[in-house]
């Protein structure tokens, strides 16, 4: 079986399956159905999980549990970085990422490089709880390719995240060295990136690709372990690298008031996230080590 293979719709649930292991949903509407020149967009309404966007037949988000992920891998590289002023979200498209880099003060421009614009106006329609990133003053859209986008941005942000798809379609790109080498170049010189780097469980290899391509670029890399319930074995991953600032732990932390507005990120969450299980280290020790 491949290992993103074909989901289904069997009477009022929804099935993504993976390499032998698959997440159902009841479904209680299907809201909309749309290809774009990129992918198959689609979102349900579901019977206990809220909204769920999907892609291609992949899980992206889930109004349920979304914050878990999105905050994650947001606050991993904004909370390391002694001041973000010059933020850059590429992929990203409901707008959840977006809606927590803004909760920070200190950043003056957030930039978002989506290639399907399709997948924002859906978000905007559909998923507003998610797509109110967009709402934010600071915030620039902009539909076309990433990896394009930061060749022209040399040495401009200080954070940039990667809120990809899987490693197939139009998200394939994004897992290769030539766009990490691009990160690289539109850092600042004490920059840091994150990027959705799968599951430990399910894919082994491609965190090993994305450990080895950012410990030769960067000073310091890791993978953080995050828990999302709807995604295939409950769990997805960042790849947080760093020009120079330490990522394990946060150089700043979330004042009383906008911890209030959180439901997953605390200090402590961010330091356990790169606290991994036995097999996961031993994962990361197959890793290369690197310098800049």
């Amino acid at each position: 079986m491949d290992l993103y293979s074909q989901n289904t719709t069997i009477g009022s649930w929804f099935t993504e399956a993976h390499g032998g292991l698959g997440v159902s949903v009841e479904i209680k509407e299907h809201l909309f159905s749309q290809k774009s020149r990129f992918q198959q967009i689609d979102v349900y309404q579901t019977e206990q999980l809220g909204k769920m966007l999907v892609l291609d037949g992949i899980i992206q988000a889930t109004e349920f549990d979304e914050f878990a992920y999105q905050e994650m891998l947001a606050h991993l590289p904004l909370f390391s970085h002694h001041n973000p002023k010059r933020v850059l979200v590429i992929g990203g498209g409901d707008g959840g990422i977006l809606r927590e880099v803004a909760k920070h003060d200190c950043v003056e421009s957030i930039d978002i490089c989506e290639i399907d614009e399709l997948v924002i106006n859906t978000a905007k329609e559909y998923i507003p709880s998610m797509a109110c990133g967009y709402h934010d003053s600071r915030v620039q859209t902009h539909i076309m390719d990433g990896n394009e986008f930061i060749k022209e941005r040399q040495q401009y942000y200080d954070v940039i995240i990667v809120d990809s798809t899987d490693p197939i379609g139009p998200g394939e790109i994004l897992f290769g060295e030539n766009f990490y080498r691009n990160m690289k170049s539109a850092l600042q010189h004490n920059g840091i990136i994150a990027s959705q780097s799968e599951s430990l469980f399910l894919s082994r290899d491609i965190i090993i690709r994305l450990l080895n391509i950012t410990g030769k670029l960067f000073k310091i890399s890791a993978y953080a372990f995050i828990m999302v319930p709807t995604y295939p074995y409950g769990n997805i991953g960042a790849c947080v690298a760093s020009l120079g600032p330490e990522i394990r732990k946060p150089c700043r932390v979330p004042s009383a008031a906008m911890q209030k507005k959180m439901r997953y990120y605390t200090p402590n969450t961010h330091e356990a996230a790169f606290c991994l299980p036995q097999f996961g280290e031993q994962i990361v020790a197959e890793t290369k080590t690197g310098n800049v």
